[in-house]
């Protein structure tokens, strides 16, 4: 569910600076549709997965935002191909690390110079923390069951789109947006993170309706995704559900850093969103040939161009 009203922001980040970053921010949301062989989910999802979980072990909040922040603008170019693979595939700690800042360089010039500061810190704990992720709280597995209702409006049929995001991503992509949006408006990047992965914990028990379903709620909206929330806090280890309650007090409007960085980043990743799969519907061939270059240069360029004439393609 999209959620509550909120007032209007004086505090928004500056015109060019959201003209920067969304493409950047469109390559991140990405990860929403990357999966490898070897583990189950999509890249996104198993980020969510893993921030909860440091959270849960008692990690500082800012240190796990750097470090799933790093990890989701290097995969924004390198796709699976993470910190851990890069290790598994015989490269070094520094090996892995050089290419790690390659992939963040690409992306630099969208992001805030301090961000990428704190991103770039936070390579080396990418690459030498092997630690095996522990437990996480029934929530989390739930948001990654639990679909998105996409855009929907009163009186109008519900749009369908395939395949549906989950809640896990979408809000690991709004932590991660809001995070990399927070020296921009001078917010701090952990409660912005933790914001972003909390907002929807009432979803782990309430099916997505879409804005639709909330006007239909009414009155009874409020108080149902006030009490589902707590009854998820109450799953938290008492001083993580301490931060957690107190960051997700900053959704209540966007006149705040915090408010600012969030809402921003959540109005990015649903349009984004709807922008994906436009995309998606309206890809050709000839954009994989020409744009894309499908067929790229190389020894055997000039066979696969006379293969693909000749079976008028």
């Amino acid at each position: 569910m999209a959620g509550r009203r909120v007032t209007t922001t004086l505090a928004a980040p500056p015109a060019r600076r959201l003209a920067a970053v969304a493409p950047a921010f469109r390559q991140i949301g990405d990860l929403k549709r990357v999966r490898v062989a070897h583990a189950d989910g999509s890249a996104a999802e198993r980020a969510f997965v893993r921030a909860w979980a440091a959270l849960a072990a008692g990690a500082d909040p800012a240190t796990v935002a750097a470090r799933e922040c790093a990890a989701a603008v290097a995969g924004a170019r390198l796709a699976g191909v993470d910190a851990a693979t890069l290790i598994a595939c015989g490269l070094s700690a520094p090996q892995a690390e050089t290419v790690l800042a390659q992939a963040v360089a690409e992306l630099a010039d969208a992001l805030h110079p301090d961000t990428v500061g704190r991103l770039r810190d936070a390579l080396p704990a990418l690459v030498t923390d092997r630690t095996l992720a522990g437990g996480v709280p029934p929530f989390v597995s739930a948001l990654c069951r639990q679909p998105r209702a996409g855009a929907t409006a009163p009186g109008r049929p519900r749009l369908m789109v395939e395949p549906a995001e989950n809640h896990a991503e979408h809000c690991w992509a709004v932590a991660v947006y809001a995070a990399l949006l927070a020296d921009d408006v001078g917010a701090d990047p952990g409660p912005a993170f933790l914001l972003g992965l909390a907002h929807h914990l009432h979803n782990a028990r309430l099916p997505d309706a879409g804005f639709a379903g909330e006007l239909l709620l009414g009155a009874h909206l409020d108080p149902i995704v006030d009490g589902l929330t707590e009854a998820e806090l109450a799953t938290l280890p008492a001083p993580l559900a301490v931060r957690v309650r107190a960051a997700l007090a900053g959704r209540a409007d966007a006149d705040t850093p915090l408010g600012a960085a969030f809402h921003a980043a959540d109005v990015l990743d649903r349009v984004l969103q709807a922008h994906h799969h436009a995309r998606a519907a309206a890809f050709t061939v000839d954009q994989a040939l020409g744009d894309l270059e499908l067929v790229h240069d190389g020894p055997v360029a000039g066979y696969h161009r006379t293969v693909l004439r000749a079976a008028g393609l």
